[in-house]
């Protein structure tokens, strides 16, 4: 099993403002940091080599990112010890802060790839009924065995 990953952000400005500017030119840096970490498997984007064009919520402010990984371990490492966790710890000048869980994460089979809908089914589950076996945080990771029951 593998390990996919769904989380979203809501803009405080378009892409195009200056105050986003550094988000924007960092995608490319960490996409390809991720297309090259250990344990990345794979993750959605258009043409442009990220998602952000891909409004798939009622509220078009809202953007996300999907992926798949080999472990827990593997994405905690990129998310947290990478390039990435610099711009993690800016977001907060880019995006509005969250009530509700913004990220999910749940098993899957090596050969699948998850579809945007059922990544946003997950994230409502997480929101409306806590972590489980179904879906879980960093926090909450379920052992292996549960996901193969």
């Amino acid at each position: 099993m593998y390990v996919a990953q769904f989380n979203i952000s809501k803009e405080k400005w378009p892409l195009d403002h200056p105050i986003m500017r550094e988000f924007v030119e960092g995608l490319a840096v960490v996409n390809a940091l991720a297309d090259e970490a250990e344990g990345f498997v794979w993750r959605l984007h258009d043409d442009s080599g990220n998602a952000t064009a891909m409004r798939v919520f009622e509220d078009k402010t809202i953007i996300f990112n999907l992926s798949v990984w080999k472990s827990v371990e593997t994405l905690k490492e990129f998310t947290y010890r990478s390039a990435h966790s610099r711009m993690l710890r800016q977001r907060r000048v880019w995006f509005e802060h969250q009530r509700e869980r913004s990220y999910v994460l749940w098993w899957v089979p090596e050969d699948e790839v998850p579809s945007i809908e059922e990544a946003k089914a997950r994230l409502r589950h997480l929101q409306e009924h806590g972590p489980s076996d179904y879906v879980f945080t960093f926090d909450t990771v379920p052992s292996l065995v549960a996901a193969d029951a």
